[in-house]
């Protein structure tokens, strides 16, 4: 087991209440256990979003094309500090400025790994300009490209094969912003600062 895979979720029922932790490997064996994990979408002052091909070496969904970057905030951690930590980690990005445009719940299994996607998913929105510099991590992220949100919804609903079961969903609260489940968009999450020195060993990427 990878290092990663011991790497610890939040366990939440279907309105997100925690209820308990668990690894990540166990999470994602089937049939799954429903955690919390938030998945970011940076976007230019244009509009066009920041796509990721996702590592060959991914244990979920490898090769399939998703949002910037995924991951699992750790048990107590707020979802600005572990999504800002995942960018570093994925994409080599600085801090940015957050904002919560949705949640959804959804399920995927994926054929050629066996492995199992349960998740309340927090879409979180990030301001970037292209000129920004990246340094992705190749253990992440196989290519980068920058797509029209709307032509991209387009092309999901089109053939949804190349990419990740979870990016339609994704885009339609970026393109559709619902904010919490009571419909207000959430507000903007401040950049965090450093990281609690257990981080690294006890959060989890997607």
């Amino acid at each position: 087991m990878s290092g990663r895979e011991k790497h610890l979720v939040e366990l939440v029922d279907e309105t997100g209440k925690v209820h308990g932790e668990t690894t990540v490997a166990a999470a994602h064996q089937p049939p799954g256990q429903l955690h919390r994990a938030f998945s970011v979408l940076l976007v230019d002052p244009d509009g066009q979003v920041l796509l990721q091909r996702r590592a060959a070496v991914k244990t979920r969904f490898p090769l399939r094309w998703a949002n910037s970057c995924c991951g699992h905030p750790l048990p107590g951690e707020s979802l600005a500090e572990a999504a800002n930590r995942r960018l570093g980690e994925e994409l080599g990005a600085g801090p940015v400025e957050l904002t919560e445009v949705g949640v959804y719940v959804y399920y995927a299994e994926d054929p050629e790994t066996g492995r199992v996607e349960f998740e309340y998913d927090h879409v979180l929105r990030g301001e970037f300009l292209p000129s920004a510099p990246l340094l992705p991590d190749p253990n992440e992220v196989a290519e980068l490209r920058w797509a029209d949100p709307t032509a991209l919804e387009a092309e999901l609903n089109l053939d949804p094969r190349p990419y990740a079961p979870w990016l339609g969903g994704v885009v339609n609260r970026l393109l559709h912003p619902s904010g919490s489940r009571s419909g207000a968009t959430g507000p903007a999450m401040t950049p965090p600062g450093t990281a609690a020195d257990d981080t690294a060993e006890r959060s989890g990427g997607r």
